[in-house]
């Protein structure tokens, strides 16, 4: 899918404001969608989109805060510059404890609104560079089988195949065959890589049992004492 142009949405009750702001911003060569009416921004904009918000705080009908709100709370957060013509100090800290990433005073230079803008898409672009990534990690891992994610963890703790093969109960050929699965189905080019993927997932451990037994068979082979059969 090829990358869209971001929408910078301009939501500010005051009409001549977002007139204004459509004008400068669709000058500087942007995309932009301007709403007086808070209710109508809700049920137009588009989160999935790339983008920033620029909200006014206060708003009769419906507070700057609770729109900010209800934007974060709608899938993964885009990102949100205030502003205002009077901010207390109480609105502000709330507002960017909610993740705002500017607060803007009117009347603000054009140079001030630019960077805020500049750093609000840069967090939105890196937002979504997150998100794709988790979502490509994830269809990964749903492509092994539950044995191929056995071998996959027990790896990524530092086991060898042999070991592997004794803690699951198996041959240590059959372990090298779901451990090249792994590899080719994730991607994968060393040891390192794998390493790296598994701490990227940081997902709970699913088979507490199987990591039990396989520190146990780790501290058995340091000793010397491995008793195959309490461990299968």
């Amino acid at each position: 899918m090829p990358n869209m142009a971001p929408t910078i949405y301009v939501v500010d009750d005051d009409l001549s404001f977002c007139r204004a702001m459509e004008r400068l911003l669709v000058g500087l060569g942007y995309r932009v969608e301007a709403y007086s009416a808070p209710a109508e921004f809700l049920a137009r904009w588009r989160p999935d989109d790339p983008g920033c918000v620029v909200l006014d705080l206060r708003m009769p009908e419906l507070p700057g805060l609770e729109v900010q709100r209800l934007v974060s709370s709608s899938g993964p957060p885009m990102p949100v510059i205030l502003v205002s013509g009077e901010a207390d100090v109480e609105s502000c800290i709330l507002a960017m404890r909610a993740g705002a990433t500017d607060i803007l005073l009117k009347p603000f230079q054009e140079s001030e609104l630019l960077a805020a803008m500049g750093r609000a898409l840069t967090k939105d672009q890196e937002r979504r560079r997150e998100v794709a990534e988790q979502e490509d990690v994830r269809v990964r891992l749903a492509s092994l089988t539950p044995r191929e994610l056995e071998v996959f963890r027990l790896v990524a703790k530092g086991m060898l195949n042999k070991q592997i093969a004794v803690v699951l109960g198996t041959k240590e050929g059959t372990v090298k065959m779901h451990r090249g699965h792994v590899m080719r189905k994730l991607d994968l080019g060393s040891l390192a890589e794998l390493v790296s993927f598994a701490d990227r997932l940081r997902l709970d451990d699913p088979c507490p049992s199987l990591h039990a037994r396989a520190g146990r068979f780790r501290r058995e082979e340091t000793t010397g004492s491995v008793a195959v059969g309490s461990l299968v």
